[in-house]
């Protein structure tokens, strides 16, 4: 009965999912583009189905337990995407089902990789739809459901839980859960607006600004163009992606935080924040450097330009590219697939194991060397000014291992596959930290097109099981999930 009550609320989702597809069909009916009959049909038919599931199971509805969470972020996840790629199958010529599913899982999970080439001569609707699938998929379909599912008469706190990126879930500003998602959405939705109209003023089009804002403050990075921003070659045009994506990497809470106080200190405050900020610029000066000592570019300024715009776009795990980074050599683009890895803070739009659990596991770290040095000495973990209990510490630890683990387990996928280490290594990396690019045959100025069926659906999996943060998924493999 508990996975009936789900697919009731999955049903409705899809049908809510299918109005979203009226803003790729206004661009289409404006433009009057060959997507508009694919844009028809997809949205008819994700609404039947949505509204088929739901009232097929309607007298199951029920109030969810905790469990029921874990089944309802993994069932929507996995099923948002068949509905979303619809389009893209019906619209793209020679487009096969796993790669539009691929494409939209991407889309999604904000992960930003893609099977596609010739974006350029894409219908705008198309582009629009992939880019706006990012935005609503960057902060979290469940998210956005917390807000409106007790409307429906569900509570949502246990989704929430489920759904958001850290290990400081139980933080709240709100006394409700549901007002905590609606500051979020909210935050969102002002930064969304800023962006816009800010890339609009640095010179792109009104569509352009519409596509891309999407795709910066959701860290997802599609563009409309194969070039990316490589397509506008334009200092002004990067210095505001950098800009956005530097304030979509942060917790959004913050702002509400901020806002509410009338006062920056919860940013100045927060450790997490001032270690990305501090690990950026850093990373920024010394590939900056290595670059001018390699004579990647001929002037200082060029390479600073360059190693700016780029290791914000793949440290946050946007994925935007302005140049072939993969020709630098290798230790740069090495090192920013490794800020990707872990750079973003929770409760921000980015993927990754975020920066809280970085800093958290290196304080572990010290307490045990000190407490090799002195055994019995009281030496707890301390974030903010605040000790950390050791069941968190143990969730952090066991949720690296199952990291570590994934890694190495979809690694050798591909390797089984016939990839080739370094594109294999690397794809599993960018898809489970939603980075986007890799190196070697998936790098910036190529894409994931070449993959086999098998290698794509490997990756796919691993989008969706690092957007859903590892255990959310694996939690479900597990016999002892199942038993009552």
């Amino acid at each position: 009965m508990g996975t009936l009550a789900v697919v009731a609320l999955v049903g409705r989702m899809v049908a809510i999912f299918s109005l979203l597809m009226l803003v790729p069909m206004l661009f289409s009916l404006v433009e009057h583009d060959p997507a508009e009959d694919a844009f028809l049909a997809s949205t008819a038919v994700t609404f039947c189905a949505g509204a088929l599931m739901s009232m097929a199971t309607r007298r199951f509805r029920r109030e969810l337990q905790p469990r029921d969470g874990f089944v309802l972020v993994g069932l929507t996840w996995l099923v948002l995407p068949v509905f979303g790629a619809l389009p893209l199958w019906l619209a793209i010529p020679g487009l096969t089902a796993t790669n539009a599913y691929f494409e939209a899982m991407s889309a999604l999970t904000a992960t930003g990789a893609t099977v596609l080439q010739g974006l350029d001569t894409l219908p705008l609707s198309i582009n629009v739809w992939r880019c706006f699938m990012m935005w609503v998929g960057g902060l979290g379909i469940i998210v956005l459901a917390v807000a409106i599912l007790p409307l429906l008469g569900v509570g949502g706190s246990q989704l929430y839980k489920a759904e958001m990126a850290g290990p400081m879930k139980d933080q709240k500003l709100t006394p409700r859960i549901a007002d905590t998602a609606r500051a979020i959405w909210g935050t969102y939705a002002a930064l969304s607006l800023a962006c816009f109209f800010a890339y609009r003023a640095a010179g792109m089009g009104w569509a352009d600004a519409f596509m891309h804002m999407n795709t910066t403050v959701s860290l997802g990075g599609f563009s409309s163009y194969d070039a990316s921003f490589g397509h506008w070659n334009s200092p002004a045009i990067e210095a505001v992606a950098i800009v956005f994506m530097l304030l979509s990497g942060v917790p959004l809470l913050l702002y509400f935080a901020a806002l509410r106080g009338r006062s920056a200190m919860p940013f100045l405050r927060n450790a997490e924040v001032r270690a990305f900020y501090g690990i950026l610029a850093g990373a920024i000066a010394l590939i900056t450097v290595y670059l001018v000592v390699h004579d990647a570019y001929p002037t200082w300024q060029e390479a600073l330009r360059h190693t700016a715009f780029h290791v914000v776009s793949v440290a946050t795990t946007t994925g935007y590219a302005a140049d072939d980074y993969a020709q630098w050599p290798l230790f740069a683009p090495m090192l920013m697939i490794l800020l990707g890895c872990f750079a973003t803070c929770a409760g921000s739009t980015g993927g990754g194991i975020k920066m809280i659990r970085m800093l958290l596991l290196l304080k572990q770290a010290r307490r045990e060397l000190v407490r090799i040095v002195h055994p019995n000495v009281v030496n707890p973990v301390v974030l903010g000014g605040q000790a950390v209990s050791d069941r968190l510490m143990q969730s952090i630890i066991a949720y690296m291992m199952m990291y570590g683990a994934s890694l190495t387990g979809l690694t050798m996928l591909l390797l089984f596959s016939g990839l080739e280490p370094v594109t294999a290594f690397t794809a599993v990396l960018a898809c489970v930290n939603n980075i986007g690019p890799g190196l070697g045959e998936v790098g910036p100025a190529v894409n994931y097109g070449t993959l086999t069926d098998f290698q794509t659906w490997v990756c796919t999996f691993a989008m969706m099981l690092g957007r859903l943060e590892l255990l959310s998924v694996l939690v479900l493999f597990t016999p002892q999930f199942w038993r009552k």
